[in-house]
């Protein structure tokens, strides 16, 4: 059964990568780590459906998936203390612009599917009725001013909406006890979670108001260049592996389902099936193939993050992104 570890230093990620080479019956397969961005949840099951059905050893790979901790994938991928991550399209553009040489390898989903989320009491149809609300912020550099575009965008005023800190607290939960009024979720999970709890939410979604913020890919697979560079085999390797996996997820929601839940049986049972079958449509969504990424998508939100002082200089899209390790389109 796949470990889940969690981690609190590069060093201790470079003795678990060490540590996998050589062992048991596994010793003639290439180790690679893979590090999260949050909690296994229903975003990642294809990684996990890789493992449990044996795409990762058939393609020459012991892969060993692991949570963040202290210190944040991006970080770790790029000082190559991990070979693979679980980012967004805005981290990476950021991390470009500071000359940081991570590169998103494919795109788990193909569509935003994130909103801003408020009790129903608070009657928020559009961004402009933020105004007077209290935002429950995480602490990205992308927050104030996408909340900023958005009301603007709507005639709203942003200096009325109140931006405190909550760091890694659940936002739903605070939500639910009104100690925040609004937050920026993931509907296909704290969404999902809401609608089973019984807590009755609107929910601005990003998907609404594309021609104010452009959409991008949240979440994405990275690597650095230096992996891409010096080991190509491995990550066509890996992304065969994991390729497959979102396609069992896709093709099979029920029991990618199932597989997450024997990996991680901490997680809730109803919300990863619910939340698996509001994913299934929207992995590939109108794409040839999974992971499929655009030039477009990329060039279109860099220019808006430089557009909004969020990075000081345009970057080169084109080399944020790669589908070259993707299997072919069949």
């Amino acid at each position: 059964m796949k470990r889940i570890v969690i981690v609190g230093s590069v060093i201790l990620l470079g003795l678990l990568g060490a540590s996998c080479a050589g062992t048991g019956p596994a010793e003639d397969l290439t180790p690679v780590t893979v590090m999260l961005d949050w909690v296994p949840n229903t975003n990642h099951t294809g990684l996990f459906v890789a493992e449990a059905e044996g795409y990762f050893e058939e393609g020459g790979l012991k892969v060993d998936i692991i949570q963040p901790g202290e210190v944040l994938a991006e970080q770790v991928v790029a000082s190559g203390a991990a070979d693979y991550g679980i980012s967004f399209q805005e981290q990476v553009t950021l991390a470009r612009a500071l000359e940081v040489p991570i590169v998103s390898i494919a795109a788990i989903l193909q569509h935003n599917t994130s909103g801003f989320a408020s009790l129903r009491p608070h009657q928020v149809v559009s961004p402009s009725d933020w105004e007077g609300l209290q935002y429950g912020s995480f602490g990205s550099p992308f927050e104030e001013p996408t909340l900023r575009v958005l009301m603007e965008c709507d005639d709203g005023k942003f200096d009325e909406l109140e931006i405190i800190d909550i760091g890694y607290a659940d936002p739903l939960a605070l939500i639910d006890e009104e100690k925040i009024d609004l937050a920026w979720i993931f509907s296909g999970w704290q969404g999902v979670q809401a609608n089973l709890e019984g807590i009755s939410l609107d929910v601005v979604m990003m998907e609404d108001w594309f021609d104010c913020v452009p959409d991008y890919y949240t979440p994405v697979i990275i690597a650095n260049e230096t992996t891409l560079s010096g080991q190509p085999e491995l990550t066509s390797a890996f992304l065969k592996a994991v390729s497959r996996g979102y396609d069992y997820a896709i093709e099979n929601p029920v029991e990618a389902a199932d597989i997450l839940l024997e990996t991680v049986p901490e997680l809730d049972e109803s919300l990863v099936h619910a939340s698996q079958v509001w994913l299934t449509s929207r992995y590939r969504a109108d794409a040839a193939r999974w992971g499929e990424q655009s030039p477009v998508v990329w060039s279109a939100y860099a220019d808006w993050m430089v557009g909004h002082g969020i990075i000081p200089n345009a970057i080169d899209a084109d080399a944020a992104f790669t589908n070259d390790f993707l299997p072919p389109i069949e």
